[in-house]
C-alpha cells in the first residue's frame, strides 16, 4: 500500500507539474538565409569595418536581448531599422563621421549591416514565446524601416514638387562579392534632397528594394508605392543595367525569367500580381524619354530603349526579339529591362500607376544605370580590393547623372500635383 501510495503521489506531482507548464507556440529560431551567410566573408567584414558600420548588428543584437516582450521587440526593430537608414543617408550626404576610409557614396555598408541585423532577428531566441509568424513580422518591419520604405515624407501642398525614386541592393554577389549597386547609392545620395529644375524646386524621396523574388510576390513594391503615387509629380524606379550606358526603358513585361536572386532562388513564371484576370502583358513608361535622351546629362550616353522579347499572337510561335516594342496580342518574355527584378519593379510600379488611374497624369517609369565597374587591374574578385579610385569616380558620376536625368524629366513635365 505504501509503495502504491508513493507511486500515486509521484504520478500526481508529475501530472501537476505537467499541467502547470504553460502551453507555448514558440518555434525554434531558423537558420540564416543564403544571403545572410555571405556576411561572414572577408569582403563584407572589411566593408563594414572601413565604414564604421560593423557596430550596427552587435548593438542591435544587444538591444533585442533586452526586450522582454514582443511589443518591446517591435519597438526596438522599428527604432533601429529607421536609425540604420538615416545613418546610411547621412553618411552618403556628408553628415556626421565617415566612420572609416571607405568613400561616403558607398551603398554597401547599409546592405551588409542590414543583413547582420536580419540575421540577429532570425536566430534570436528570446525568453518569451516567439511564434514564427511574429518573427516574420519583426523581419518585415526591419526590412521596411531600414530600406527607407517607411521614411518617405513628401511635403504637403506648397512650392516644392515631389519625386519618388527607388534603388536596389547589390546583386550577383556569388560572381563578385565586392559588388556595389549605383541605384542604391543614388537613393542614399538623393533622399530628402531638393533639386532645382526649370519649373521650380523639387524634393526627392527614396527607398531601396531587395533583390528577392519572394518579397516582390508578397507585394513589397505596391505596399510601398501605393500611398505616394497619387501625390507625387514624377517617379522612377532605378537599377543597374548595361555597361557604359543609361537606358530609359520604354516597355515592361509580365514575365520572370528565372535568374537566381540574392537568396539563390529562381522563379520562371508570369509576374504574380493582385487581380491577375486584368493583368496586361505589357506596361509602358510615361517618363519624357525624348527630352531625357536629347539632354546632356553626363558622360554616359542615354538611350530610349525599345527592345522587348515576345511570343507573338498566333499558334506555334516561339520567343521573338522585337527592336521596336511588342506587337498586338503578344505574350511577354522580356521587357526592355529584361526578365529579372529590374523589369519587374518597373512593371509593378507602372501597373500600379495605371490601376490608380494615373497613366495620363503621372510621369513614371524605369531608368537603368551603367554597370558599376572597378578600375583596370582590379577586376579579379579573388585578388582585387574592395574599392579603387576609378570605381568611386564611376559611382559618383552615375549618381550625378541620375540626379541630372531626374532634373531634366521634371523640367519636361508641366503638371504639379496638389
Amino acid at each position: 500500500m505504501l509503495r502504491i501510495r508513493l507511486r500515486i503521489g509521484v504520478l500526481g506531482l508529475a501530472l501537476s507539474a505537467a499541467l502547470s507548464v504553460p502551453v507555448t507556440t514558440a518555434s525554434a529560431a531558423p537558420s540564416p538565409t543564403a544571403e545572410e551567410r555571405r556576411l561572414d566573408g572577408a569582403v563584407p567584414q572589411e566593408i563594414l569595418r572601413r565604414s564604421g558600420f560593423d557596430d550596427a548588428a552587435p548593438e542591435f543584437g544587444r538591444a533585442l536581448e533586452r526586450a522582454r516582450s514582443y511589443a518591446e521587440a517591435r519597438r526596438v526593430v522599428a527604432r533601429e531599422g529607421s536609425a540604420l537608414w538615416r545613418r546610411a543617408v547621412d553618411r552618403a550626404q556628408g553628415r556626421g563621421p565617415a566612420g572609416g576610409d571607405l568613400s561616403r557614396d558607398d551603398d554597401r555598408p547599409l546592405y551588409w549591416a542590414r543583413l547582420g541585423m536580419t540575421r540577429e532577428v532570425r536566430t534570436w531566441e528570446p525568453g518569451f514565446g516567439l511564434t514564427q509568424a511574429r518573427r516574420t513580422a519583426l523581419l518585415d518591419r526591419l526590412e521596411r524601416t531600414s530600406r527607407g520604405q517607411t521614411d518617405i515624407r513628401h511635403p504637403e501642398k506648397g512650392h516644392l514638387r515631389r519625386v519618388l525614386l527607388t534603388g536596389f541592393d547589390p546583386f550577383t554577389l556569388d560572381r563578385d562579392i565586392r559588388i556595389s549597386n549605383p541605384s542604391g547609392a543614388a537613393a542614399l545620395a538623393l533622399d530628402g534632397t531638393v533639386i532645382r529644375t526649370a519649373r521650380g524646386p523639387a524634393r526627392v524621396e527614396t527607398a531601396v528594394f531587395p533583390v528577392r523574388w519572394q518579397d516582390f510576390a508578397e507585394g513589397t513594391v505596391e505596399r510601398t508605392l501605393r500611398p505616394h503615387l497619387p501625390h507625387v509629380d514624377l517617379f522612377t524606379t532605378v537599377s543597374q543595367g548595361r555597361v557604359g550606358r543609361f537606358d530609359v526603358e520604354r516597355t515592361n513585361g509580365a514575365w520572370r525569367g528565372g535568374f537566381p536572386d540574392n537568396d539563390d532562388v529562381s522563379r520562371t513564371e508570369t509576374v504574380p500580381v493582385a487581380d491577375p484576370a486584368t493583368q496586361p502583358q505589357w506596361t509602358g513608361t510615361t517618363l519624357p524619354y525624348a527630352a531625357v535622351v536629347a539632354a546632356r546629362t553626363g558622360r554616359f550616353p542615354v538611350y530610349d530603349h525599345t527592345e522587348v522579347t515576345e511570343i507573338p499572337a498566333g499558334p506555334g510561335t516561339g520567343p521573338v526579339v522585337r527592336p521596336d516594342g511588342p506587337t498586338p496580342g503578344s505574350t511577354a518574355r522580356a521587357g526592355g529591362g529584361g526578365d529579372y527584378l529590374s523589369n519587374e519593379i518597373a512593371y509593378r510600379a507602372t501597373l500600379l500607376r495605371d490601376r490608380l488611374g494615373l497613366h495620363d497624369s503621372l510621369p513614371g517609369g524605369h531608368v537603368h544605370t551603367p554597370v558599376l565597374q572597378f578600375g583596370a587591374g582590379n577586376t579579379d574578385p579573388a585578388a582585387g580590393t574592395v574599392t579603387d579610385p576609378e570605381f568611386v569616380r564611376n559611382r559618383l558620376d552615375i549618381i550625378a547623372q541620375t540626379r541630372s536625368i531626374v532634373t531634366v524629366a521634371l523640367s519636361a513635365t508641366e503638371r504639379t500635383r496638389g
